[in-house]
């Protein structure tokens, strides 16, 4: 039990350190949830959760854009108007801030930027 908590790293609660010791093929021990919350307990393993992020407030306003095509997007000819939007996405072990313009006319891709922090 000691070694599948270990494995873990110490987040696997009983459900999951119960199905590493019975899946394990180098024992035949089988294990259930409620009998595995007791072991745990007798060796004093605990899980941990991962603390949830916390967000930054904003300590100043936004800049105010003025809406030039008052939702109007019938675009005529290509490079009139591009839009582009931010994203998150996760790579990997952290996650990072995805750009994207395109174009409005012909509604291609013209650049990305891809960064860890929203200052690109």
């Amino acid at each position: 039990m000691r070694e599948a908590h270990r494995i873990s790293n110490g987040s696997a609660g009983a459900r999951t350190v119960a199905d590493i010791v019975t899946n394990d093929d180098t024992n035949d021990i089988s294990l259930s949830r409620y009998h595995t919350v007791r072991l745990m307990k007798k060796l004093e393993l605990v899980n941990y959760k991962l603390p949830k992020h916390a967000y930054k407030k904003a300590n100043r306003e936004h800049i105010v854009i003025s809406n030039s095509l008052k939702r109007q997007f019938a675009v005529t000819e290509t490079n009139q108007v591009w839009s582009g939007d931010v994203t998150f996405v996760s790579t990997g072990n952290r996650w990072a801030y995805l750009v994207v313009v395109i174009d409005l006319f012909a509604q291609k891709p013209i650049g990305w930027v891809i960064s860890h922090s929203p200052n690109i």
